[in-house]
């Protein structure tokens, strides 16, 4: 079962991971789980309340920010009440040539889990991952959507469930759902 909204959305940013060799990298994610699909030479979960991004970086018993390779972000900074704070945090946390990826939605319900705040496009986003310290030239950002899936996402039931059958999932770019991109610390 995929959600309509990430059907799109996750195989691109799974090539995206790959491509960077995920055996390689010391990776960590933000409160979520989507990393355990890869095969990341460590992998760290980092779940809000005990560590709140929005904060200062995490940091090791020393006092020093850890420093990761890789940071991945699914679906968490639309809830964030500091996501510009966030995004420094992030930058600080990877090495230099370290890469961030992360996924928002667009066009979809409020969905409180404690709180849901923001919404960014892929133009958006890129603006968020410049305010936080990445360069413009090292971002890639994408979004897709179109009004089928909108419509989607207003049934009672939601998340929608993606059906291979009846889902339209041709993109039409005014009409944004998700929105996701991957910057490099450079």
């Amino acid at each position: 079962m995929v959600s309509l909204n990430r059907v799109v959305m996750q195989p691109a940013s799974r090539r995206m991971i790959n491509a960077l060799g995920p055996a390689d990298l010391h990776c960590a994610e933000i409160s979520g789980k989507w990393g355990t699909r890869f095969a990341f030479k460590s992998y760290s979960q980092f779940r809000y309340p005990d560590y709140d991004v929005c904060g200062d970086p995490f940091t090791d018993a020393q006092g020093n920010p850890l420093r990761f390779d890789l940071i991945l972000a699914n679906q968490v900074w639309e809830h964030l009440d500091r996501p510009y704070a966030a995004t420094r945090n992030v930058h600080a946390m990877l090495r230099p040539g370290g890469y961030f990826w992360v996924a928002v939605p667009f066009f979809v319900p409020l969905h409180a889990a404690p709180q849901d705040n923001s919404r960014w496009s892929a133009r958006g986003l890129k603006n968020l991952l410049i305010e936080g310290g990445f360069d413009e030239d090292a971002i890639h950002a994408e979004q897709w959507g179109n009004r089928h899936v909108a419509r989607r996402n207003l049934e009672d039931t939601w998340p929608p469930v993606y059906d291979a059958e009846t889902d339209d999932i041709r993109n039409d770019p005014n009409m944004p759902v998700c929105s996701w991109a991957l910057a490099q610390k450079v």
